[in-house]
């Protein structure tokens, strides 16, 4: 039996007793039309079979106090099949989710009189079909959405709110999300709305596929919606801030729970993966959690030793210590001036030294190197790579 066809259907009348009729009566006035009506005393009367069974369905709802109760609550909201707007509603038609009504959502369960687990409860109680069994429209969590953006180096370094414009599927705005022009899908017989149906492995055991008929859905629209032809979803953009954290590297993949694109029938969000590109930086690189910077020192810096003045990503300059005779290339750290780590601490700046060699001299200078070079006229820089050579 559809949930429209059980709304429609007065149990009432079918036994021909009043709403508030007691235990008694009910029993009283089943007896009497079983008997009139039953296929024993009726052979051959298609007629009488027929309502001999809408008396004996009658009775299984209206005999059982707890699905009476339930039967007498649905019908309350629900009149002549259609939804009863509250007080203020001004009459007319009322569009509402079904997923409310199937699904059992939070949302739904509060909307729906306060009947706790949803409307799709009250039904699942009355086909013994509550969240145990088969029929129940399953909830549909919301689909993963990727996107892309571009930080400075000191963004990525720092961490940065960029704005987000993203495409996705959400729930079609002319149906409500039910796939349906009218909003009144029916339970895909396949899959009997679990949206999946089973595949033999041949070990033993089966897996499970989406449903080929409802494409995962669990429901099938009667009359398709001209908007999503059918699939409850459409294209829909948006634009959100999102919150990129300190220490992020170029290619790194984010994600951000929750903010893809939203679930069906109170089902949960999908995610959202963030991709990150960082540009480079004119001064400073990085290797891992460490920045890096080259800084250019004079020849009587590194020979004779000194101080340097460094400069930091986003900070004062530091000053750095020369030791006499160092060599080019050398590499010294200021600790904790690098990249943001993930518990909150800094790497540190790794400081390359680079002896700077003047294109042009002034007279004095060379002058000056002239005679340096007369007093170490002696020395041999590559003498012992010579004899490592010979020696190999």
């Amino acid at each position: 039996m559809s949930t429209k066809d059980f709304i429609e259907k007065d149990y009432y009348k079918v036994l021909g007793v009043p709403k508030d009729a007691t235990e008694a009566e009910i029993k009283k006035a089943y007896r009497k039309l079983a008997r009139e009506f039953h296929p024993d005393a009726n052979k051959g009367n298609t007629k009488a079979e027929e309502r001999f069974k809408e008396i004996s369905e009658a009775n299984d709802i209206l005999g059982d106090p707890k699905k009476r109760k339930e039967y007498d609550e649905a019908r309350a909201l629900f009149g002549n099949g259609g939804f009863r707007p509250g007080p203020g509603a001004g009459g007319g038609s009322f569009n509402f989710d079904l997923g409310d009504l199937f699904g059992g959502g939070a949302q739904g369960g509060q909307q729906a009189g306060g009947f706790g687990g949803g409307i799709g409860d009250v039904f699942g109680g009355l086909f013994n079909r509550g969240s145990s069994g088969t029929t129940r429209v399953q909830p549909r969590r919301g689909q993963d959405i990727e996107s892309e953006v571009t930080l400075s180096f000191t963004e990525a370094i720092e961490g940065a709110t960029v704005p987000l414009r993203m495409s996705s599927q959400s729930p079609c705005k002319g149906c409500s999300g039910t796939g349906d022009a009218n909003g009144t899908p029916r339970v895909c017989p396949t899959c009997v709305g679990t949206g999946q149906v089973a595949r033999g492995s041949g070990g033993g055991f089966s897996l499970t596929d989406p449903c080929p008929d409802c494409k995962g859905r669990g429901l099938i629209a009667e009359d398709p919606c001209d908007i999503c032809k059918g699939s409850g979803r459409a294209k829909s953009s948006r634009t959100m801030q999102v919150r990129i954290p300190a220490g992020v590297s170029d290619g790194q993949r984010i994600r951000l729970r929750g903010k893809g694109a939203p679930g069906e029938r109170g089902g949960p969000a999908g995610d959202l993966y963030v991709v990150v590109h960082v540009d480079a930086h004119p001064v400073f690189g990085r290797k891992d959690d460490n920045l890096t910077v080259t800084v250019p020192v004079t020849y009587p810096e590194a020979a004779l030793g000194g101080e340097v003045r460094v400069p930091t990503l986003g900070g004062p300059p530091v000053t750095l210590k020369l030791p006499p005779g160092t060599p080019n290339g050398r590499t010294m750290r200021a600790r904790g001036k690098g990249a943001f780590r993930k518990d909150g601490t800094r790497g540190d700046l790794l400081i390359t030294v680079e002896v700077s060699v003047p294109k042009d001299l002034s007279g004095k200078a060379r002058d000056a190197l002239e005679a340096y070079r007369e007093a170490t006229a002696g020395e041999d820089p590559r003498a012992e790579l010579f004899q490592a050579a010979k020696g190999a």
